[in-house]
């Protein structure tokens, strides 16, 4: 009960909202570790990383959805849940990923795929759906 994650009265508009965001960035996190497998033959740990960078899938449309599923689950649990706490536990998710992202990821990305990469993080947005999805040939 400190947390905040106290099992709610009954389940209303507020609940269903937190289970359709939950679910949804499960979904989006689930379609990326399985984009990662197919398409890149690696995983999301950094002892097994992809050997080819992503970019179909959900990487099409952002470069970073996998963090975003998994932002928008604890988004989702946060609503479900009306916490607080919760809430402050998903944005300070949101801030450390993007720093890790900018100034680990990125760079590392830059040294493993390089022009490849640079191609894809300009035509592709880091946190926000681009528009029209990136064209693979």
């Amino acid at each position: 009960a400190w947390s905040g994650l106290v099992r709610p009265d009954h389940v209303g508009a507020v609940q269903l909202a937190g289970l359709a965001l939950g679910g949804t960035g499960a979904l989006l996190a689930a379609w990326c570790i399985f984009s990662f497998a197919l398409v890149g033959r690696g995983t999301p740990a950094p002892f097994d990383p992809p050997r080819r960078l992503v970019t179909r899938g959900p990487y099409r449309w952002m470069r970073n959805p996998m963090y975003v599923g998994a932002g928008l689950a604890l988004l989702g649990a946060a609503v479900f849940y009306e916490s607080l706490p919760l809430l402050l536990y998903c944005l300070a998710f949101w801030l450390i990923t993007h720093l890790f992202v900018v100034w680990y990821e990125e760079p590392t990305l830059r040294r493993s795929f390089g022009a490849e990469y640079e191609r894809y993080s300009q035509h592709v947005k880091r946190w926000w759906p681009t528009r029209l999805p990136l064209e693979i040939p």
